[in-house]
């Protein structure tokens, strides 16, 4: 592979797996369009800072259909010559953990909004230029969109979406020669995901805006409780993203790619749990590794 020639897009750069994948690539030699949120933003700044000339940065937002359309634009106008190597969707929504009950209905558009539908756009518009070149797409999606993960409904749902819609482009590419990988790491530190005071605020956020007769039931130290498990969880939020960058660099550039990768310790065990073992092992071994809620107010 002749890495200088090669044109990747990577959605979602501002942090965590995105923003360290599209800097190892660059490395690599290879020319990257990375997009970002916040063109001023810190993680802009890191990647103008740390890598080649060859990175060019993209303003977008996965909920704004302009945004995309100007991403596009660019992209097919700088690669409709050599068409395009590689999609990585990164760019990835959540700022809810509660039971679905609690989550309000606009956190589950949300999350679809970012984690489904914006993906969808992008990669079926760029599906052209990955056609013509016989590329990849890799998607980072989630465990917590196979498994029931307690309080994660919004943002597994949405996950859950995604890999199907990832594995049903797998299939329907193979004649043209696209391979479709998908990712699903453990808990990595990334972003906003391991930053107490942006949880403890969405908490008051949530509690602000439930209905008297629900909060009632639930009770507001159910709530609190939720949060505390879940920032005691975050302590065990994994820093090196190694292992993710080089699952998606191997969805990228492996010659047979895998179909899933698992980055992440504890997800072969919680996979045979899934697949093997009944239900009921399995909702107490989720409770038990990440957020075991207490008995609601109305049922103490």
């Amino acid at each position: 592979l002749a890495t200088a020639g090669l044109l990747l897009a990577f959605a979602g750069c501002d942090s965590g797996f995105g923003q360290a994948t599209a800097r190892h690539l660059d490395t690599m030699g290879f020319r990257v369009f990375a997009s970002v949120l916040d063109l001023q933003g810190p993680g802009a700044q890191e990647l103008r800072r740390s890598c080649s000339p060859r990175l060019t940065l993209l303003q977008m937002d996965l909920t704004k259909p302009e945004d995309i359309q100007c991403v596009l634009q660019h992209i097919q106008a700088h690669t409709n010559s050599t068409g395009l190597w590689g999609l990585v969707n990164n760019a990835g929504f959540n700022d809810t953990i509660a039971d679905a009950e609690l989550s309000p209905l606009g956190k589950f558009r949300t999350c679809m909004e970012v984690n489904f539908f914006g993906s969808l756009e992008l990669t079926k518009g760029l599906l052209p230029l990955l056609r013509s070149a016989g590329g990849r797409i890799v998607t980072v999606s989630s465990p917590a969109g196979d498994l029931p993960f307690p309080c994660l409904a919004a943002y597994g749902t949405s996950k859950a979406a995604l890999s199907l819609l990832m594995d049903t482009f797998r299939s329907e590419l193979q004649p043209w020669g696209v391979k479709v990988s998908l990712v699903l790491p453990g808990y990595y530190k990334t972003g906003t995901t391991c930053d107490p005071a942006f949880w403890n605020l969405q908490k008051a956020g949530l509690v602000a805006s439930l209905p008297r007769e629900l909060l009632q039931a639930y009770g507001e130290d159910y709530v609190e409780e939720i949060n505390r498990q879940f920032l005691q969880f975050m302590k065990v939020a994994v820093e090196d993203l190694s292992a993710v960058v080089n699952s998606i660099t191997d969805g990228l550039l492996a010659a047979n790619p895998a179909v899933r990768y698992y980055p992440g310790q504890g997800l072969g065990l919680m996979y045979f749990i899934h697949r093997y073992l009944p239900y009921f092992v399995r909702d107490l071994f989720l409770k038990g590794f990440f957020i075991n809620p207490k008995l609601p107010r109305a049922l103490r």
